[in-house]
């Protein structure tokens, strides 16, 4: 079963923010981002994420108060706190506030991740997190490699991102605004056929030459990735 690790970003700083998304979703992780405390507090107690990284000054709620508020609510997913104030006694203020690591600024991003995978260890079974399943189709993101039934799927770049999101949300359906926004960055839908064009390539390259067809279009509703015998 596919399981997709969440991570939840919350940094006002839009560059640092975008800097460590793009990093984590290109080691295959799911990432949504929040630009203040109270958006953040928001989305973690919606949301289902894996571990947080929150920053600690924050505008709207700073970070140390956002995370008692989840503490207080009883929410123990594990949170990484980024803070340029790196003196033992912040550090251990962070750490008592309900943080469970506490990286000073400036930080290299090898760290980081370093970081936030020990505390993914701590939290979750052992289990492959870099291949991505639906039936016989099977995704190495390490790699960056896709097969189906053993065989080779070549795929440019942009089909590589949108299976993946695909992949990600397997048994669900995704809309046009969903892969507008998280495949081709934009938050607006620019009117063009651009989606339908590579949902028609990709389906071409998946399922041609294999059965059962496995890429569906929901009318009126947008696109289906799932094996049947799950159904």
């Amino acid at each position: 079963m596919l399981y997709a690790m969440n991570i939840l970003i919350v940094e006002d700083d839009r560059q640092t923010a975008s800097f460590i998304q793009k990093g984590l979703m290109e080691s295959g992780y799911i990432v949504d981002h929040a630009a203040d405390g109270e958006d953040g507090l928001h989305l973690a107690l919606q949301g289902h994420y894996d571990v947080l990284i929150v920053d600690r000054m924050l505008p709207k709620r700073d970070g140390l108060s956002l995370i008692q508020t989840l503490r207080a609510q009883g929410m123990q997913t594990p949170v990484l706190i980024l803070s340029a104030l790196g003196d033992v006694d912040n550090r251990v203020e962070g750490l008592r506030a309900g943080g469970d690591d506490y990286l000073v600024k400036p930080y290299a991003f090898s760290e980081l991740l370093a970081r936030l995978q020990a505390l993914l260890r701590r939290t979750q079974p052992a289990q492959d997190y870099t291949i991505l399943k639906v039936r016989d189709l099977e995704m190495d993101l390490l790699k960056r490699r896709v097969t189906r039934s053993g065989t080779v799927i070549p795929l440019q770049p942009r089909e590589f991102n949108l299976l993946e999101y695909l992949m990600r949300h397997a048994g669900q359906v995704v809309t046009r605004t969903m892969l507008l926004e998280k495949v081709w960055d934009y938050h607006f839908d620019p009117q063009t056929n651009v989606i339908d064009v590579h949902i028609s390539r990709l389906r071409g390259k998946i399922d041609k030459d294999f059965d059962p067809p496995l890429l569906h279009t929901i009318r009126g509703a947008g696109y289906l990735l799932h094996d049947p015998q799950t159904a």
